[in-house]
């Protein structure tokens, strides 16, 4: 079939500062979609016109209706970077599609500030949570965001000024390689709640105010950054389970018996686009989870509330399972077992001697390797330190042929 489809990048030049080919794939649509400030750019013709729907899937069902007769979809820079060719890439094979890329709004702002785009992390905040921030901040770090509209870039300062960064300078660049462009600049704790045009992106360069606690993406984050009821898996044992994780982007864990969910929280902080669901039975702590990855910046964390392994049916296969309790649960690490594709990753950790001697028998099923990891902390006692130690942890941790 032929390229039927074909999605068109468009600045604030409009039909200016396309090529030929664009042009010439515009007047020979059949139908146009866009939003409408897009749809205002490009002169009345023959095609038919259509907006974007919410929620948006209605609108690409539209689309996929008109397969085989010439279909325009107007987009914003390119159309690939947080953008809908994305979208349709996943419904469309790329031999029935053309995608025609104008500059992006992460290029323009960066040649606007001279900033090297490949230091910089790119974020859309455009129809996700604020909270997203939150894992992307950090003392040097450059930050550049698409928005929603124009009081996005009062609440990007007001967030930063609360995760105590209010001396980051905030850029909001507005309709950029257009006639109306412009930059309004301020600290973050001096932004109060000026308004921007709709069209803009945020820069940040994060600055950190004296004191403020530090949360860097490697695992092992202070038992204190989380919320939790005494049910977590300390520091240093925390970190020795992620490496053998292994977070990757776009992996998915099963986190089971999550707890206050910081292995599910860190192994999404560890690498961009890793996935996690968290399991866990106990309503309290499934509040404690919902604080906790809002806080440190993995909003998109999945929670299921239930007891395992009936809680895991259904589920999406993982790349990694984490059983952090519940190992004497009958059926239960073979069912986890059984779920992991070949070369899937387990860690399962026992704190009881029943529990200890389950994970030495199930090692000659999945020969895994057993290591015990015991934890000493110097803690004051009077004028003096002595060592107290933490309740030994056995790990077993093992790949799946």
């Amino acid at each position: 079939m032929s390229r039927w489809l074909s999605v068109i990048g468009l600045t604030e030049r409009g039909l200016d500062g396309l090529t030929a080919e664009a042009r010439a794939l515009i007047d020979q649509a059949e139908l146009i979609v866009g939003g409408e400030r897009h749809l205002a750019l490009v002169p009345a013709g023959k095609a038919e016109r259509q907006t974007w729907q919410s929620p948006l899937r209605l609108t690409i069902e539209e689309i996929l209706r008109w397969r085989g007769r010439p279909v325009v979809v107007l987009a914003s820079g390119d159309p690939m970077w947080f953008g809908v060719g994305v979208t349709l890439a996943r419904r469309v094979a790329p031999d029935e599609m053309r995608v025609l890329p104008q500059v992006s709004a992460f290029t323009l702002a960066a040649s606007r500030l001279g900033w090297s785009l490949s230091d910089t992390d790119c974020l859309t905040l455009h129809g996700r949570p604020l909270d997203l921030l939150n894992g992307s901040v950090f003392p040097g770090a450059r930050l550049l965001m698409l928005t929603d509209d124009g009081a996005a870039p009062a609440l990007i300062a007001r967030r930063l000024t609360e995760l105590g960064y209010g001396a980051s300078r905030v850029v909001a660049l507005e309709h950029m390689d257009g006639p109306a462009e412009a930059a309004i600049e301020s600290r973050a704790a001096d932004w109060g709640d000026r308004q921007t045009a709709d069209l803009n992106t945020v820069a940040v360069e994060c600055r950190a105010e004296p004191g403020t606690a530090m949360t860097a993406r490697t695992p092992g984050l202070p038992d204190d950054a989380f919320a939790h009821d005494g049910q977590l898996t300390k520091r240093e044992i925390r970190a020795a389970a992620l490496a053998k994780l292994m977070p990757l982007p776009g992996a998915l864990l099963w986190d089971v018996g999550a707890g206050c969910g910081s292995i599910a929280i860190e192994w999404m902080r560890a690498a961009r686009g890793a996935r996690a669901i968290a399991i866990e039975s106990d309503a309290e702590r499934v509040a404690l989870i919902e604080a906790n990855m809002r806080k440190l910046g993995t909003p998109k964390l999945q929670i299921v509330t239930g007891k395992a392994p009936a809680a895991l049916e259904g589920l999406a296969q993982p790349t990694a399972i984490f059983l952090g309790g519940g190992v004497s649960t009958v059926g239960l690490i073979e069912r986890c077992w059984a779920a992991l594709p070949s070369g899937g990753r387990l860690v399962a950790h026992a704190v009881t001697v029943e529990s200890e001697a389950r994970l030495a028998g199930f090692r000659a099923v999945c020969a895994g390797e057993l290591t015990r990891i015991a934890i000493q902390r110097a803690e004051p006692i009077g004028p003096h330190l002595a060592w107290r130690p933490l309740m030994p942890v056995t790990q077993l941790s093992a790949v799946k042929p």
